[in-house]
């Protein structure tokens, strides 16, 4: 049965979303605490549903040193946050996925879903990804990239124009519809999602990468 810990101190969120995930048909660990939530997630679990605001260790640090240790466990945050550098932060920590509260329960469980096939080892075929505009779906390495509308419309961007540099102008102007001037400093936040998603990693492939004072470049090969 797969394993699901979820690290969370309010017991108003987590034991509703306990039985939920259970409902999945998952097996739930429940902690409150942020060392005895590393503790767990270090026994073993497929996947670790995180809150950035535990006690004795927060989230950000549960995860880094979960990273640290080696450990390749999907990783979903959640947070009242909604600053978007705190969001970047935690991806930046090792994390894989992230949802703001208040959330919707079917969107997270969504997500989680996602996290859990995308751990799961699949026989890779021969498309690296692959993006259906009308359906309005993207499929990296054969399963399903789990997108919100911005990330899928920038993504879609990139896609279209895979291997050359994309400036920061033209991406704003497509995927915000506005002229860019000034910070961009939400287009910083959906490519480092993206990355994320994509599984970039700075020792291995990286499929976006940038291209400094112009732009991003999709590379299919992973460059």
């Amino acid at each position: 049965m797969t394993r699901v810990l979820l690290a969370e101190d309010d017991i108003a969120i987590a034991e509703p979303l306990a039985r939920a995930l259970r409902r999945e048909g998952y097996e739930v660990e429940v902690r409150g605490d942020g060392q005895e939530a590393l503790e767990e997630a270090l026994r073993g679990v497929d996947l670790v549903v995180l809150d950035l605001g535990l006690p004795t260790l927060d989230g950000l640090e549960v995860c880094r040193q979960l990273r640290a240790s080696g450990a390749q466990v999907p990783v979903l945050i959640l947070t009242a946050r909604a600053d978007e550098v705190d969001t970047v932060v935690g991806l930046d920590a090792g994390a894989d996925d992230y949802v703001t509260k208040p959330f919707r329960l079917a969107e997270l469980l969504a997500r989680a879903r996602a996290l859990l096939r995308r751990g799961a080892s699949d026989p890779e075929p021969a498309a690296v990804l692959h993006i259906d505009t009308e359906a309005r779906r993207a499929f990296f390495h054969g399963s399903e990239l789990l997108l919100t509308g911005k990330e899928f419309a920038l993504l879609s961007v990139l896609y279209r124009e895979a291997g050359k540099v994309v400036s920061r102008e033209q991406l704003m102007h497509e995927v915000w519809d506005t002229d860019w001037y000034g910070s961009t400093k939400t287009l910083d936040m959906h490519i480092s999602v993206l990355r994320r998603k994509l599984g970039d990693d700075a020792a291995g492939p990286r499929y976006i990468s940038t291209v400094r004072g112009v732009g991003f470049r999709l590379d299919l090969g992973g460059g």
